[in-house]
């Protein structure tokens, strides 16, 4: 019978947290997982990720690879999620935009049937909105919130002006990220 991983995913680094509770079927593969991640978490998906699970590493291949201080990463599109994080209770870290290293704790809270009735993947809750693509990472994001709170902040007029369009750093709603989430995404390549 099919199984359904239920996910916490985390972005490290933010304070108050940004998170998603997500279910994903256990077959599904470490890339399209990415994808889902993305989708769930709000980000626009052109920049490159990859996985760090136990002491593995997994990565879209590229043909410009080079790993002069370590291994080259697994393929991600040969790993599925129920290979790589099989327990309740293990932990992998999904990192994504490595110019702003946007880092998310993810973490096995249930493998159960899947239900045959249910659409998979699903974002079940979660709170906050992802932090806008290219902003500086979490230094970045935190000195945006601070200078759009504050009409005296030296950048306020500039970043005000460089946010999203209805950007709201408190808007959450699992129905858009479940929506997001079963929506096709092209893959990074598509889009070099």
């Amino acid at each position: 019978m099919p199984t359904v991983h239920r996910l916490k995913v985390t972005l490290k680094g933010v304070r108050p947290p940004i998170w998603r509770r997500i279910e994903v079927r256990s077959d599904t593969t470490l890339d399209r997982l990415a994808a889902i991640l993305e989708a769930a978490m709000g980000w626009e998906g052109y920049h490159l990720h990859g996985f760090e699970i136990g002491d593995a590493s997994y990565q879209e291949p590229t043909p410009f690879d080079d790993f002069p201080f370590g291994r080259r990463p697994l393929d991600e599109s040969k790993h599925r999620l129920g290979e790589v994080l099989a327990l309740v209770g293990e932990k992998g870290r999904w990192d994504y935009d490595f110019g702003d290293s946007w880092e998310h704790d993810v973490m096995v809270e249930a493998v159960e049937p899947a239900d045959p009735a249910g659409s998979y993947p699903r974002c079940v809750t979660g709170r906050r909105a992802c932090p806008p693509e290219d902003c500086g990472g979490t230094w970045g994001y935190a000195n945006l919130l601070e200078a759009v709170a504050d009409p005296r902040h030296p950048q306020h007029a500039e970043l005000t002006e460089w946010l999203p369009l209805g950007f709201d750093s408190e808007h959450f709603e699992a129905e858009e990220m479940t929506e997001a989430m079963q929506s096709p995404r092209p893959p990074l390549r598509e889009l070099w």
